[in-house]
């Protein structure tokens, strides 16, 4: 198993482009299952996670082709239904929670799938009822195997309905979109996700022939259509990289130029990291993150400590809670940390604690930061990554410690951030792999 070692404490400086949006790779890669014909890709990163996917997909009979470094084809003119019930297939899919979203592309294809219960992050309970409901309201059968943890789903036929879902979730909605763009009839989903990764599938699926209104709203309105066709779609850069390098600046004191963001779907992104006094420079489509000595966090108008809680978008991403977290341990002043989505996704701060960080964590779901202002820097230890995004957020503490840090399993890092150590050494960090 792999680890970083990181001696921290030194300045970064330069650009750095922001790789493609993993969490959109992963609804956009499954969707290509709909149709016989081509589909292109652009700006696919490479990590674990995706790569994982992509070879998945291709042991289904997806016939892919790399174009140029992160271009690609796909063509599921081939697809063997059987390999889903392959002990091979079992183990592969159960490791890795995006294959869960091949469900709705082969519901609304074939009219059957089988899949085992996913992986991923630990970091508490995933439910996927909001999956299975919605199939279920489109006409699926639904039989789930307890003792092997294995779903089989089947329709003879997919019919239009009318659903409220339980959560906006976003791979549930992403699964429901992909089922409903075939099902006979008018879909309306009220409730649905609608994060800028919901509205990259949904512009693709309507350039592939799919008759998608409300995209973009929690009120999404299918009429299903019988067949679709190729087309070309390009990833997003990955706004949750795009987070942990604003943290990352602001913690390191480094001054950093973020490249080619797409500003516009970031959201409170940059808003929420201003909140705790980071100084963020729009120019064009980039971000400039300038050397500051101090940042200082807001309070509310009435004088209250500063309260920064994950939401369904257009709130702010529970993906980037970690890195907020990490960010307030050397700012001036407090702030309240609220992850309400996960319950074990603010465990790491104990590392951070051992680091030296001031933090009292109040229940599972609560942390409230009390900020170092620098006085104190963090101290190097030897921990372990516990899932993607506290992964980062240790990493990011390391960059800015005294001392060597040691980073283990960041097999967690590699999932979700592409060549991360390569691409840190460019700015300046003493980083290697170990």
């Amino acid at each position: 198993m792999a680890s970083f070692e990181i001696t921290g404490g030194k300045k970064l400086s330069g650009e750095i482009i922001p790789q493609g949006a993993k969490n959109e790779a992963l609804q956009i890669l499954c969707a290509t299952l709909l149709t016989s014909e081509e589909v292109t890709i652009s700006n696919i990163p490479d990590i674990r996670d995706v790569n994982k996917l992509m070879e998945l997909l291709s042991e289904l009979g997806v016939t892919i082709t790399k174009k140029s470094k992160e271009t690609y084809t796909f063509k599921a003119d081939n697809i063997n239904l059987d390999y889903l019930k392959t002990d091979e297939f079992i183990k592969k899919g159960s490791s890795l929670r995006g294959s869960i979203m091949i469900i709705g592309p082969l519901l609304a294809r074939f009219k059957k799938a089988y899949m085992p219960q996913p992986g991923g992050d630990k970091i508490g309970r995933r439910r996927l009822d909001t999956h299975f409901m919605g199939f279920q309201k489109l006409g699926a059968e639904l039989n789930y195997h307890r003792k092997d943890k294995r779903f089989n789903i089947e329709a003879s036929k997919l019919s239009g309905s009318y659903m409220l879902l339980d959560e906006a979730s976003v791979t549930g909605t992403a699964n429901i979109v992909m089922a409903a763009v075939m099902a006979k009839g008018t879909t309306t989903i009220f409730n649905a996700a609608c994060e800028p990764y919901l509205v990259q599938l949904c512009e693709m699926l309507n350039r592939m022939g799919a008759k998608i209104n409300g995209v973009g709203s929690n009120l999404l309105t299918i009429e299903g259509v019988d067949k679709l066709g190729g087309t070309k779609h390009q990833l997003l850069p990955d706004m949750i990289e795009i987070g942990s390098f604003i943290g990352m600046a602001a913690m390191t004191n480094s001054s950093i130029t973020i490249k080619n963001v797409n500003y516009q779907a970031l959201g409170i992104i940059p808003e929420v990291f201003r909140r705790l006094g980071i100084a963020i420079e729009r120019k064009g489509d980039d971000l400039h993150i300038p050397e500051q000595k101090s940042y200082e966090v807001e309070t509310f108008m009435d004088g209250s400590i500063m309260t920064i809680a994950d939401a369904p978008w257009p709130g702010f991403t529970p993906d980037l809670i970690s890195i907020a977290l990490v960010t307030a341990t050397q700012a001036k002043g407090s702030v309240l940390i609220h992850q309400k989505m996960f319950e074990s996704r603010l465990f790491f701060v104990d590392k951070l604690i051992d680091m030296g960080a001031q933090i009292i964590l109040c229940d599972p779901h609560r942390a409230t930061v009390i900020g170092l202002n620098r006085a104190y820097p963090l101290r190097g230890i030897r921990m372990s990554s516990p899932d993607i995004r506290a992964g980062v957020a240790l990493l990011i503490a390391a960059l800015s410690a005294e001392g060597t840090s040691i980073i283990d399993n960041i097999d967690q890092i590699d999932r979700g951030y592409q060549n991360i150590d390569k691409r840190l050494r460019q700015l300046g960090a003493d980083i290697r792999r170990i």
